[in-house]
């Protein structure tokens, strides 16, 4: 049992169930400036990775006024169909921002893509306006038009599927989300009804075609969202066996944070002659404070973390653990303390992830705990703090956990707790 610290917590969300965790590593182990990570290998196997050094995880933020990018086109350029323009308009998009500007004019004239951007960039409108424009061109035609959108995580597919939703009102356009943990019954009668646009992660979508249910023959469009982190989920085979099942001459779409060796191979299998664009801005945001708290135990641990979330400023705070079970019973000890928190991973119920999740947005809850897996492919604005209160398996994870923060010319902190 933790008791309270004198300073009141801020109180902002609900408590989650919790399990008591066990050791990580068991023995005793001697640490200096780093320790080992791991990877997980597409099979599932954790695999020896690279040796962090904790310097890394410390660099001073410096609040740099970037220069504002100036948009080649502007929304009323793009030859998009009136009721799109409306749509557009009506979402309150007014200067496209780089990504769009740069890939719109490039998908509309039917060229493949090999997009680099992070979460957060506005790469969904950057490829859904120009293929709902694709899909009501061949409207009244025998065979109409259909759209494949993979994604890594149910969270990030409902994103895409609300966002298509807005933006091809008033089109009589259907969608189905084929994602894991909700009822696939519904998915399935969705799916005989007719859609134009299938968004889901590759689990399901493997599982919808092994039934025969899903028929992707007419799939002459193919967006892959988040490549590279599908990949690191170890849903390789997945991604090649559903492109295998989508009509031979289409249009692909690859979207990536990142260019490894297995995403080259990706696209050079599937992209013909590519238009590269890239809008990555650099390894990481200038503008996040940087730094390691060290820690003697599991209780001055926990006390840290408390002194860190009940200072000034602390106000949205997303902290990422590598267990699911040590979700659980972080989000139950911060509770204990008073705190409004909620967790995310994967064992939660998709229907609990969604509404953990909404709250975090709102600010109904002001801490949300969260495993790499859950959290990735989430647009969560305004988050003042990323802590990570496991240190990464990898640099690169770590990259893509601050980023999170300091966003939109605001500054960020991210501390990362690593053992004394």
């Amino acid at each position: 049992m933790y008791t309270r610290n004198s300073a009141s917590p801020k109180k902002f969300g609900r408590p989650t169930s919790a399990f008591r965790a066990k050791p990580r590593f068991s023995g005793a182990r001697k640490f200096n400036n780093s320790r080992p990570a791991f990877k997980r290998s597409g099979g599932g196997k954790r695999s020896r990775g690279e040796r962090i050094d904790f310097s890394r995880f410390i660099k001073k933020g410096v609040l740099v006024e970037e220069k504002p990018y100036v948009s080649k086109h502007t929304f009323s350029d793009f030859p998009f169909h009136a009721q799109l323009h409306k749509n557009i308009a009506r979402a309150g998009y007014i200067h496209p921002r780089p990504i769009q500007d740069q890939t719109i004019p490039t998908i509309l004239k039917g060229k493949d893509v090999f997009g680099m951007a992070n979460t957060g960039t506005g790469k969904t409108a950057a490829f859904l306006l120009p293929l709902i424009e694709k899909v009501v061109k061949t409207k009244g035609q025998n065979m109409r038009e259909k759209v494949l959108i993979m994604a890594p995580t149910r969270e990030l597919a409902l994103q895409i599927e609300s966002d298509f939703k807005n933006l091809a009102f008033g089109f009589g356009m259907f969608s189905v989300a084929c994602v894991g943990g909700l009822p696939i019954s519904k998915q399935i009668r969705e799916i005989q009804m007719g859609v134009s646009f299938i968004i889901g992660t590759p689990g399901r979508l493997r599982d919808l075609l092994d039934r025969k249910v899903l028929d992707l023959s007419t799939c002459h469009s193919v967006v892959l969202d988040e490549a590279d982190r599908m990949l690191d989920m170890g849903f390789r085979d997945e991604m090649v066996y559903i492109i295998g099942k989508t009509a031979t001459e289409r249009q692909t779409l690859f979207f990536s944070a990142t260019l490894s060796p297995e995403i080259k191979k990706l696209t050079e299998k599937y992209l013909k002659d590519p238009v590269f664009i890239s809008v990555i801005s650099g390894e990481t945001a200038k503008n996040i404070d940087q730094d390691v708290i060290r820690v003697r135990g599991k209780e001055e641990k926990l006390e840290k973390l408390h002194e860190v979330l009940n200072k000034d400023g602390s106000d949205k705070v997303l902290i990422f653990r590598e267990m699911k079970h040590s979700v659980d019973e972080l989000a139950k000890e911060l509770a204990k303390r008073g705190f409004k928190v909620g967790g995310i991973h994967g064992d939660k119920r998709s229907r609990e992830r969604i509404r953990i999740l909404d709250s975090f947005k709102k600010n109904q809850i002001n801490i949300l705990i969260a495993t790499d897996v859950a959290a990735r492919g989430l647009d969560i604005p305004d988050v003042t703090h990323v802590i990570n209160y496991d240190v990464p398996q990898t640099y690169d994870t770590y990259i893509h956990r601050i980023g999170r923060t300091g966003r939109s010319g605001k500054k960020g902190t991210a501390l990362t707790f690593v053992p004394a």
